[in-house]
């Protein structure tokens, strides 16, 4: 049987579409079948199983870490490895470099490039009970308010263990793939990728005592929404959404399977914290 690619094709990115013809000559010529799915994130961020990723052997992004976000939700549960070409801003997912991308191809096809596993991040929301809405994020999931400046109020449980209640305008969830997302705006700290840990950041809390907590990954986190006269909405990696009702209860905890970054190094990562969010390390670096 033939090699299958699907390639994501980030339709706002103004390199992706010459980018995109050299790819596919290349496979072609690797004797790869290649498919092509264009991604548009702005008007359908939420279709995140709009591509058909079933029986494909790997898959190609060109855009940005949303595009990979976008494809990673859909290629874990079915343990499919994308290979992330960075036409974004930051690319702490997407890596491989356009000017590198042959070469970096290459080493895949030829069984010779490292994948590196990352983790997720599930939501369930019971409704009386019963599973009303269910997602994954590579990133994160985010409990917020939708009014600026809107106190919400949360129980949080962990492993059944209460927490406390929490009254802030949301709540980080994140990976430690995430970790350098909102949840570092946020006050969080950065956890290396390659960490199996769900990172909690409250969002501008009520109380200073409010601080960022780490969990071991075998563990799941139980959200209650205590507020009624406020909207509060449900986000995974800022992409896919749900109104959430009082009452409702958000479990949150790290699935089975993993997310497979081709050509993700540890390197790649520190480098990137380095050059894309300015980390010196002291005053003489």
């Amino acid at each position: 049987m033939s090699t299958k690619c699907l390639l994501v094709l980030n339709t706002f990115k103004e390199k992706s579409e010459n980018l995109a013809q050299c790819i596919e000559a290349y496979l072609k010529s690797r004797e790869v079948d290649v498919e092509r799915f264009c991604y548009d994130g702005a008007k359908s961020p939420d279709k995140a199983y709009g591509a058909d990723f079933k029986g494909r052997d790997f898959v190609i992004t060109l855009g940005g870490d949303g595009t990979v976000l976008f494809a990673c939700r859909g290629c874990a549960p079915l343990g499919i490895p994308v290979f992330a070409i960075n036409l974004g801003e930051f690319g702490f997912l997407a890596n491989v470099s356009p000017r590198e991308w042959q070469k970096s191809l290459e080493s895949f096809l030829d069984k010779k490039a490292p994948v590196a596993q990352r983790s997720l991040v599930c939501a369930e929301v019971l409704r009386g009970g019963k599973t009303v809405f269910s997602t994954s994020g590579m990133n994160d999931v985010v409990l917020s308010s939708l009014g600026a400046s809107r106190l919400a109020n949360f129980k949080v449980a962990y492993n059944h263990a209460l927490l406390g209640p929490f009254k802030a305008n949301g709540l980080i969830v994140s990976t430690a793939t995430g970790s350098t997302a909102y949840s570092a705006a946020a006050g969080g700290p950065i956890i290396d990728p390659g960490l199996d840990a769900l990172l909690l950041t409250p969002i501008s809390s009520f109380s200073l005592s409010a601080r960022p907590l780490v969990f071991e990954s075998h563990g799941e986190l139980a959200i209650t929404v205590l507020n009624s006269r406020i909207n509060i909405a449900l986000s995974a990696d800022g992409q896919v959404n749900f109104d959430l009702e009082e009452n409702d209860v958000v479990i949150l905890k790290i699935p089975e399977y993993k997310a497979k970054l081709i050509s993700a190094t540890q390197e790649n990562f520190y480098s990137a914290l380095q050059s894309k969010l300015n980390w010196s390390g002291g005053p003489r670096a």
